[in-house]
């Protein structure tokens, strides 16, 4: 499995605001918050010690977690210093979902997506300097700890009412599914995350998404009650469509940045595809423009809209970020060559495969019809529909049109692959065995 290649020397703060907390407000990075004052003090103040945690619930991050990521990164560019928790212990129970219990994954392969998660998170940060980062895992002071001594030193500062007024509980709670005992926990051990970094190394602050609030503000609670000091937490807002969907999500899948899990290309397409009511939005999150060139993008949404401009300047930024130059230029290579503005044959094998597997396609055997590969590919319903539109002129294979019913598949591609079009817009991609 791969990892991000991100590339943290272009990223900058805008210059433009008069603090950290100023942008992060502008951006649409604040959905609650511990006192908003004492944030904007801390954040412009001397450096501090802040972290998010990445439960490995999954083999990869997903577009969620880059908010996350992407914020960490802000704040260390302002001086602070990131933490990076990978779960390894709360990986192994699951934070409450709103409607079952979790299955828990055995702790082979929780430890096997720890050590994966942390190559992703890495890539985000910077490991150099007066505020390096450092990465840490929940279960080298969770492992050590019995369970009678947690419920000595760290369960006793709970108190059940309260625990069972956080969203996730009490809507779980509400459910026919209930909750276990094990999940109720899961906000003991995040307060003691907070908690066992505050010690070691004097974190005051953690960020997270606000579905999170209840867990970030178990660990600002728990320090409060435990060493009488003040910590704090900030809870970034779940990113949703204009249209109220749940942003990220397609038919139930999550898109990853493991480039393993959704290729650079479909990563590519997928942040090119953005609605206009969505793309200022998007900006501001998930790249590093500054004020003034985002209005700029915002002024050619609304004036020329049919460019798409902000939309492939927000593509561009994205999978460089997660993917690398090199990646984003055989996206757009390969987006370009599929629809007509540049050369299929160019294009490298694996980039062409991913590209082909986004679009409706078939695997067929080596010297196939073009007729049946369309009727295989869906393009046309049937052969006769196929002999039609290859006799008016309307088929055409890896860019060269098709003047006959007879005619096969060349597999001239790299791969061996073939790219059917039909008219103008329909293509499909055909893997021939």
């Amino acid at each position: 499995m791969t990892t991000p290649a991100i590339s943290v020397a272009p990223q900058r703060l805008d210059d433009s605001f008069d603090t950290l907390w100023d942008e992060l407000r502008w951006r649409g990075l604040v959905h609650v918050s511990t006192d908003e004052d004492a944030l904007r003090e801390l954040l412009d103040g001397d450096p501090i010690a802040y972290y998010c945690g990445f439960d490995p619930t999954a083999p990869s991050l997903h577009l969620g977690h880059l908010v996350q990521l992407l914020t960490m990164r802000r704040i260390q560019l302002a001086g602070h210093r990131p933490l990076g928790l990978v779960g390894g212990s709360t990986g192994l129970i699951g934070d409450p979902r709103p409607t079952a219990e979790r299955t828990l994954n055995t702790r082979e392969t929780v430890a096997e997506w720890v050590d994966q998660l942390r190559g992703q998170v890495e890539q985000y940060l910077s490991f150099e300097g007066e505020n390096a980062a450092r990465m840490v895992n929940n279960l080298d002071w969770t492992a050590p700890l019995s369970a009678i001594d947690f419920l000595r030193e760290i369960g006793k500062h709970f108190r059940v009412g309260t625990m069972i007024k956080k969203d996730a509980v009490s809507a779980r709670l509400n459910s026919d599914a209930g909750i276990s005992y094990t999940e109720f926990s899961y906000q003991i051990l995040q307060g003691l995350d907070f908690l066992e970094l505050y010690r070691q190394y004097g974190c005051v602050l953690q960020t997270g998404g606000s579905d999170q609030w209840g867990n970030l503000t178990s660990g600002t609670d728990l320090i409060h009650r435990v060493e009488g000091v003040s910590a704090h937490a900030f809870g970034t807002p779940l990113i949703t469509n204009s249209d109220g969907t749940k942003f990220g999500k397609s038919e139930g899948n999550a898109i990853w940045i493991d480039a393993e899990m959704t290729s650079p290309y479909a990563f590519y397409q997928f942040w090119l595809g953005t609605a206009d009511a969505d793309v200022v939005d998007r900006l501001k999150v998930f790249t590093f423009l500054t004020r003034e060139e985002i209005a700029e993008y915002e002024r050619l949404v609304a004036d020329e809209p049919f460019r798409r401009a902000a939309q492939k300047r927000l593509a561009v930024e994205v999978v460089t970020a997660v993917h690398g130059e090199e990646a984003t230029a055989k996206a757009i290579a390969a987006s370009e060559a599929l629809f007509g503005k540049g050369d299929l044959a160019s294009l490298d094998a694996s980039t062409l495969a991913a590209a082909l597997t986004e679009l409706p396609h078939a695997t067929v055997a080596d010297g196939t019809s073009v007729i049946d590969a369309l009727v295989a590919t869906e393009l046309v319903a049937s052969v006769s529909e196929a002999r039609r539109a290859i006799a008016q002129g309307g088929v055409s294979v890896d860019g060269e049109r098709v003047g006959s019913d007879d005619a096969r598949l060349p597999a001239s591609l790299p791969g061996n692959v073939s790219v059917l079009r039909r008219g103008k817009k329909a293509l499909a991609g055909v893997f021939i065995a």
